[in-house]
């Protein structure tokens, strides 16, 4: 079967959009041609690739399948023609990072805060993702490398760099402020309501072997999906939760939430960036990487300048 390249980036723009019009309209060309190429696409491959609906198109399982191939495809020859035509190939081109709500706010929006100002031209796509989708994401080729937090499995072919330790601790809203004095241990926080990550999380699961260490069996009242959610419930009074001290902090000075001392100590996490060994790096993705190394963006600060 000849393969013909032009119709696999019509059904990018197409699978983009999720409109005819709009695709046609991004590509320069007209409704009825990309509708008929379209039909020919699928014709060749022998499957439905669209569902027609009112307000445009959605792909079918097939078409979702063909469109992750397609979409890395396309991304990987955009970044290449920028990095050999642009005006600045060393300093420009596309890096997509996958990341964890509590490794975006602990790390990697500081980091990026440095970077974009020593290299502007370079564009960021942050997908923001829990741990494990994250994974599946950069496993499948869909981002250039990935920052998340402790505990995960990742792959032999993954490499996996340790970037920041932090620790958490269990806060609440001002209603509890009568558990501040005291150390409690865990299996006192049966009587109160928890807040945590849901059961999709690798977070959930941790707590859930902390618990279990400790012979209690925990049980959430509220579980959200990331852990920007946590904040404004647990400052509202609906419970008690563990998060990483760095976000708490700001809200523990302002006096709008509090710290409830533990006599057990909650398991020791860190953020680490983990990239597949198997695929290069584009040159903004090392050029990223090389910034890193260089402990720029306050590393040497922080007391983590890497190796």
């Amino acid at each position: 079967m000849d393969i013909n390249f032009e119709y696999y980036k019509i059904f990018y723009f197409v699978a983009k959009y999720g409109n005819i019009t709009k695709a046609a309209a991004a590509l320069g060309s007209n409704q009825p041609n990309v509708t008929r190429i379209m039909k020919l696409l699928e014709s060749q491959l022998n499957c439905k690739l669209f569902i027609r609906e009112a307000r445009g198109v959605s792909l079918t399982e097939e078409g979702e399948r063909l469109y992750s191939h397609v979409a890395i495809a396309y991304r990987n020859i955009l970044d290449a023609q920028e990095e050999i035509c642009g005006k600045d190939a060393q300093n420009s081109g596309t890096i997509e990072i996958g990341a964890t709500e509590s490794a975006l706010h602990l790390f990697l929006l500081h980091v990026l805060r440095g970077f974009k100002k020593k290299y502007p031209a370079i564009r960021i796509k942050i997908h923001n993702r829990n741990t494990l989708g994250t994974i599946r994401h950069l496993m499948s080729g869909e981002l250039d490398f990935a920052v998340i937090t402790s505990p995960f499995e990742a792959s032999k072919s993954m490499s996996c760099l340790k970037v920041l330790d932090f620790e958490e601790i269990l806060v609440g809203g001002t209603a509890y402020e009568n558990l501040c004095n005291t150390p409690m241990e865990l299996r006192d926080l049966k009587g109160y309501p928890l807040v945590g990550l849901g059961r999709e999380t690798v977070t959930y699961e941790l707590y859930k072997d902390f618990f279990v260490r400790h012979k209690v069996d925990m049980e959430l009242d509220i579980e959200v999906a990331t852990s920007d959610l946590m904040l404004p419930l647990l400052k509202n009074n609906f419970g008690l939760g563990f998060v990483p001290e760095q976000m708490a902090q700001p809200l523990i000075r302002e006096g709008k939430l509090v710290k409830i001392p533990l006599k057990d100590v909650p398991p020791g996490r860190s953020v680490q960036v983990i990239a597949d060994r198997g695929r290069g790096k584009s040159l903004a993705t090392g050029i990223f990487y090389k910034y890193l190394e260089e402990g720029e963006a306050g590393m040497r600060e922080q007391g983590n300048r890497l190796d």
